[in-house]
């Protein structure tokens, strides 16, 4: 009697507080009464598990509100602070059927990743292979850019060895003409001497003659 009336007094409703709840216990039915007792009308019966709000409460009664809004008197023997193991039941299976569908959701973003995975992978792929290709003809760009240089590089080395080997030729002109030069007038000389020579035994030879001829007569 005592916890009853602790009970009583603990759910008796505060202005300005939330109304306590209170379910209807592992009772087939229930009835919801205008007033206090048996004597009185009964305006609906409730069945087990239903959610109640704690409007009043007194020893044996308290008045309740259903979800409604239908207010009456049941026994408060038949009330419970939590909801009955149905209901308990009911909301354990729907947490399960939420968990399911949170997993299935989960696995359908898994699937999704690894796709995106695969797919940004695939993509790696072609771009290190597009990379690849690319610094190739980077530098066989770079090699081909560099051949008018390399070109006009040895262009001018060999112009210089050109003008080089005109001076050369052009120095060995030279030498060959002064030799020739030379040559010409050693031969000159030479000829000259010769036709001296010539004249000068053309003068001698008949006086020797001459001679010979005088010496045999005597």
């Amino acid at each position: 009697m005592i916890k009853k009336i602790l009970l009583a007094v603990l759910l008796i409703p505060t202005p300005g507080l939330a109304a306590d709840v209170m379910y209807v216990s592992d009772q087939l039915r229930i009835t919801l009464r205008t007033g206090q007792g048996n004597q009185h009308r009964i305006i609906k019966t409730i069945s087990s598990g239903t959610h109640l709000e704690i409007m009043e409460m007194t020893d044996d009664y308290a008045r309740v509100k259903t979800s409604d809004g239908t207010e009456g008197w049941v026994r408060t023997q038949y009330l419970m602070d939590e909801p009955v193991a149905r209901e308990k039941l009911a909301a354990a299976e729907q947490k399960v059927a939420e968990s399911s569908a949170q997993m299935a959701e989960l696995k359908e973003q898994l699937a999704k990743l690894q796709t995106d995975r695969n797919a940004l992978k695939k993509s790696n792929a072609e771009l290190s292979s597009n990379k690849q290709g690319l610094e190739k003809r980077m530098a066989h760009l770079e090699e081909v850019s560099t051949r008018p240089i390399q070109l006009d590089k040895e262009n001018k080395r060999l112009k210089e060895a050109n003008v080089s080997l005109e001076n050369e030729l052009q120095l060995k002109n030279q030498e060959n003409q002064v030799l020739k030069d030379k040559s010409d007038r050693e031969w000159f000389v030479i000829g000259a001497a010769v036709l001296l020579g010539g004249i000068i035994l053309g003068l001698i030879f008949p006086k020797l003659r001459f001679k010979k001829r005088g010496s045999w007569d005597l």
